[in-house]
C-alpha cells in the first residue's frame, strides 16, 4: 500500500548527497522517513534516528495494530558508506532497528554510535554489538565526535524514564557545529521546563513530531501539530521541521495540519518530501514569517 513516492531514491540519493560532500560552508539535511535524516556537513555525515526496512510490518502483520508501511524507503542501509556518527534516541525500533543498523555498522566500521545510556543492555542485544561500542549519553551529556558536538536532551514518551543511574531511557539529541545548531527531539510530549532549556540553546532548525497522542493507536504518542509548531515559535527556533508520519497508516497524520498551525502563530518552516532536502542556505533568504 505504498501511496507516498520518495522524491529521490536508493543510488539517485545518493549521487545527490555525495555532490555535497565537498561544501564547507553550508550544512545539508535530508528526510528518510518516519523520524530519520541524513546531516552532512564539510563532507562529514550524520544518520538521525534511520528506519530503512520493513520489520515492523512483518513483526505486526498479523496483529491488532498492523504496521502497513504508506511510503517508499529512501535508501537502502547497505549504501549507506562514510557515515561519521549513527544516533538512536530510543529504543522502539522505528529509532532502533537491526535491519537497518546492522548493514550500517558492517559498511562502517569505524562509526560512532550515539546512544542512551539506560538503554545499553538492550540495544547491545538487538544489534549484537559489543557493549563497548555505543557512546551512551543522558539528559545534558555531551560527547565531540570530530567537529561535531551531540548533546543529550530529555524526551517524555509517554512518561520521564530513568534507570537506577537516572539515566533517561528516551532522548532527543542537540547537533552544535560550526555556526549551527539543530534539535533533533526524538519521540516525546511536552514536560515542564522544556522550552526554558531549549531556547537559551538558540536553536537554528527543530526536527519535530507531529503524529499526536492517540491512546487508541496503542502505541506512545508525540507532540500534535499544534503543539509541535508552538513549541517551535516558543523556543525560537529559526525555522521548524515537521517528522514522524506518512510511515504507517495507523500513526500518521496530515503534515498540511502542521503548515496551518505555523502560518497561524508565525513560525517559518519546511515540509520536506521523502528523500527531500533542507539546506542552511534557507537562512541567508532572510525569511519573514
Amino acid at each position: 500500500m505504498i501511496v507516498k513516492a520518495a522524491k529521490i531514491r536508493d543510488n539517485t540519493f545518493i549521487k545527490e548527497v555525495d555532490s555535497f560532500r565537498d561544501d564547507k560552508i553550508q550544512f545539508h539535511l535530508w528526510w528518510l522517513g518516519q523520524s530519520g535524516y541524513l546531516l552532512m556537513w564539510q563532507g562529514k555525515k550524520i544518520l538521525i534516528d534511520p528506519y530503512l526496512s520493513d520489520s515492523l510490518t512483518v513483526k505486526y502483520a498479523a496483529s491488532n495494530k498492523p504496521h502497513v508501511r504508506i511510503s517508499e524507503r529512501v535508501v537502502d542501509p547497505w549504501l549507506l558508506k562514510d557515515i561519521t556518527l549513527v544516533t538512536s534516541s530510543h529504543n522502539h525500533t522505528d529509532h532502533l532497528d537491526a535491519e537497518t543498523l546492522i548493514p550500517i555498522f558492517k559498511q562502517n566500521p569505524s562509526v560512532t554510535f550515539i546512544i542512551p545510556e539506560a538503554n545499553r543492555d538492550f540495544v547491545c542485544e538487538r544489534l549484537m554489538i559489543a557493549r563497548t561500542f555505543p557512546v551512551g549519553l543522558s539528559d545534558g551529556i555531551s560527547v565531540a565526535v570530530d567537529e561535531f558536538e551531540i548533546r543529550g536532551f530529555l524526551a517524555k514518551h509517554n512518561e520521564i524514564e530513568r534507570d537506577a543511574f537516572g539515566n533517561s531511557k528516551f532522548l532527543g539529541y542537540i547537533f552544535k557545529f560550526g555556526e549551527w545548531t539543530i534539535y533533533h527531539s526524538g519521540d516525546t510530549l511536552h514536560f515542564k521546563g522544556m522550552e526554558e532549556l531549549l531556547t537559551s540553546l538558540h536553536i537554528d532548525v527543530a526536527l519535530l513530531p507531529v503524529n499526536g497522542n492517540d491512546p487508541r493507536r496503542g502505541v506512545a504518542g508525540n507532540f500534535n501539530s499544534s503543539e509541535a509548531a508552538a513549541l517551535a515559535k516558543n523556543i525560537g527556533a529559526r525555522v521548524a521541521i515537521p517528522c514522524h508520519y506518512d510511515m504507517f497508516a495507523f500513526n500518521s497524520t496530515d503534515p498540511r495540519e502542521f503548515e496551518k498551525e505555523a502560518l497561524m502563530i508565525k513560525q517559518d518552516y519546511k515540509i520536506l518530501e521523502l528523500g527531500g532536502q533542507f539546506s542552511s542556505e534557507y537562512f541567508s533568504e532572510n525569511r519573514i514569517c
